[in-house]
């Protein structure tokens, strides 16, 4: 399974309602057993357009091209989740300093500051 990395933004709500949704998408990839792998939005980014400062635009038509998608979303962000599983799709088999989670245990390793006693 692949996710975009969280990043910071100007838009509070936002970056809430985008946390739940990556916890909520996290915890049921683990919860099966998925191994789970986090990209930053550059590397996202350069792995569709070539381009780690791409443009939401510009990611969107690379994908459309590269898949012959007929139409696009009206909304761009629906795309970027697409963006993430190519990206994870041309990184298969390659070594990678993205983080990756193979179940709880490495999560909770991994992510010390985020687990309370």
């Amino acid at each position: 399974m692949a996710l975009e990395a969280p990043f910071f933004g100007k838009n509070v709500q936002s970056m809430l309602k985008l946390g739940r949704a990556q916890g909520v998408a996290m915890a049921a990839g683990l919860s099966r057993e998925i191994s789970i792998t986090e990209y930053s939005p550059k590397k996202i980014k350069m792995a569709i357009t070539g381009n780690g400062n791409a443009s939401k635009e510009q990611v969107a038509k690379m994908l459309q091209q590269q898949l012959k998608i007929k139409t696009l979303p009206k909304n761009l962000d629906a795309t970027d989740g697409l963006a993430a599983a190519v990206c994870h799709y041309y990184n298969r088999g390659k070594s990678t300093h993205e983080k990756s989670y193979t179940g709880w245990r490495a999560f909770v390793n991994q992510n010390p500051d985020k687990v309370k006693s």
